[in-house]
Parts: C-alpha cells; structure tokens; sequence
C-alpha cells in the first residue's frame, strides 16, 4: 500500500520524467498538423509497451506521423505493406542456403525494427496475421528452428481503411483483442487543411525531425507508469466499466442486452487501468482520476465490443455504447 509521501515522490518524479512527452509533441509539430489525439495515443501505446490499430480514411497522415516519431526517438523503424500475396517470411524473414559456405543463413525481415508500420493489415491472408501476432504478443520470433528476441521499445502501429472492404480478410477478435488502443483518425479542421495546403503547395521540403528522446528516456518513462498510484475506487470504476459491457442488465443498462453480443475481455480491463496510468503520466500526474479512465475508454473498448444484427440495423455503434456506460456507472 502507497503512503501519501510515496505518492507525493512518485508525483515530483513524473512532473520532471514526463517534459520528454512536451518535447516530441512539439517535434512533430513541425511536420503533422493538428491530429492532437493521434499523436497522443501513439504516445499513450509507447509508453503503456502496447500496440495500436489507427482505422482511417487515406491521407490523414498515420504514415507520416509514425515515422516522424520514430525519427524523434531514432528508434529503428520498418513499414510492410500489407497485400493478399504476402507470405510470413516476407515479414519475419527466413533461412537462405549459402552455396559457398555449404550452410542454411538467416535473413532477418522487416518485423525486425522497434516501429513497425502494418500498412492496410486486413489485407494480409491469416497466415501472416498469425506471423504478426506472435511478434506483438511474445515479441519474439521464430525462424527454422531458432527463436529471436526483438528489440525494446517494439511497438506494431497497424493501419486499416474502413472503406474499401473488397479483397480484405477482416481481422478475428482474438487478434484485434492484442491491440492495446484502436484509434479512429479523423479529417482535419479548415484552419488545419489550410495550413497543410500551404505547407504541401509551397514546393519547400518538410522540416527535418530531430531526436529530441532517447530511447532510454522511453523505457524509464514505461517503468515509471507502473509505478503511478491507482486508488482502490478508480480500481472498482475500471472493473465496473468492463462488467457493464459483459453483464449490462446488473448496472441498470437492460437497453444495451439486446445490442451486445459480447463483452471486453480481462484485457480490456488490464490495458484500460495501463493507459490511464500513462494519461496520468502525460499529463504529469503521479496518480490516476476517474477522468484519465473516462478519456481513454473509447480507445480500448471500441473494438473489443461486439454489436448484434439488432445493433447494426440500427446504426448503434461501439462507441455510444461506451458513452451510455460511461453515463450510467458512479463516478468515484
């Protein structure tokens, strides 16, 4: 149990620790306009060691934004395009015979980096879903007969437009359950068009990202949010917020019975009380708030939810549900 003068030393700590988080906001800055909420759940699966789904239209900038904050980190960073004809050594490599050395070599593949960008990844066969999935879940991975350690920070960053469904093998629950966060990107406001219309027409290359944080500052950063004070009631509000998405008739919500084919899954619980810690963390708290819970629950419920027919037919999406759950379960 944390006394008041843990507390407090932990809140001392961060309020120094997190100034790293103001330095690559404004680094990216210089290259990504607007998208605030983007830059700030990319930071949030940093720093929470979790992975992250974007789902957006093309040309919201996902790609931009992620390789500048791996050159704002100088973290290693590797992009795979994700198409129907793509095998799983084309992502975690394979043995290759070498004549002249008369033996079998490793050639490692792009999952081989700390950022790795899975561009359109509903558009890979199952295969190579399940290749990534060991590589997000044990983040190891395994070639011929030897297991590979990959390297820390290693962070799967997947995109996938919501348009176009032709030719895509939709994503099964148990793997969009290993992404931590699944952000929606959305368009830009007009004074933000404006400036990246301005930006883009002026023919002037875009400003060169520098490292502004190591890769050290990263992972000191990851253990302190696990040391960030959670009170017992913040504890009880995450646990009730998941239960109402399973049980919905026990917190007054018999509405939602009929619309809900399945729950959040112990996961959910366990990344919604990790990603609050780290919105504590970025907003230089060395303590947790029911508020850090309500803004990132969104993000890691939306897609482990699932929608009946009835749901569908009338328009009800994932995230009013949340908001109704939000709405109905005491704050503490």
């Amino acid at each position: 149990m944390q006394t008041a003068e843990d507390i407090r030393i932990i809140n001392e700590k961060i309020q120094h620790a997190a100034l790293f988080v103001d330095r690559l906001r404004s680094e990216l800055s210089k290259v990504v306009v607007g998208q605030l909420y983007m830059v700030d759940r990319l930071l949030i699966g940093l720093l929470s060691n979790g992975h992250v789904l974007l789902e957006g239209v093309p040309g919201l900038a996902k790609t931009l934004t992620i390789k500048s904050l791996a050159q704002a980190i100088h973290a290693k960073f590797s992009r795979i395009q994700f198409t129907p004809d793509l095998l799983p050594a084309d992502v975690v490599g394979t043995m290759i015979y070498n004549q002249q050395r008369n033996e079998f070599l490793i050639r490692k593949g792009p999952i081989f980096a700390n950022f790795i960008l899975a561009d359109e990844i509903n558009r890979a066969p199952a295969k190579v879903q399940s290749a990534l999935l060991e590589a997000m879940q044990e983040r190891q991975v395994t070639i011929g007969e030897e297991t590979h350690k990959l390297d820390e920070p290693f962070l799967v960053l997947a995109t996938q437009n919501p348009l176009e469904q032709e030719g895509t093998y939709a994503l099964p629950e148990a793997q969009v359950d290993r992404f931590m966060l699944k952000v929606v990107v959305g368009y830009p406001n007009r004074d933000e068009e404006q400036a990246i219309i301005r930006q883009q027409v002026q023919g002037q290359p875009l400003p060169v990202i520098n490292q502004v944080v190591s890769i050290n500052e990263i992972i000191n950063g990851r253990n302190l949010v696990k040391q960030i004070y959670m009170d017992d009631k913040v504890e009880q509000y995450i646990i009730d917020i998941v239960f109402a998405t399973r049980y919905p008739e026990q917190y007054r919500l018999e509405k939602l019975k009929p619309l809900l084919s399945y729950g959040g899954s112990p996961r959910a619980s366990i990344n919604l009380a990790l990603a609050a810690k780290t919105h504590a963390f970025m907003n230089k708290r060395g303590f947790v708030i029911p508020d850090d819970v309500k803004a990132i629950a969104k993000d890691v419920l939306r897609h482990r939810i699932g929608l009946t027919y009835e749901a569908e037919a009338e328009n009800i999406t994932s995230e009013k549900l949340v908001d109704e759950i939000l709405a109905t379960i005491q704050v503490p």
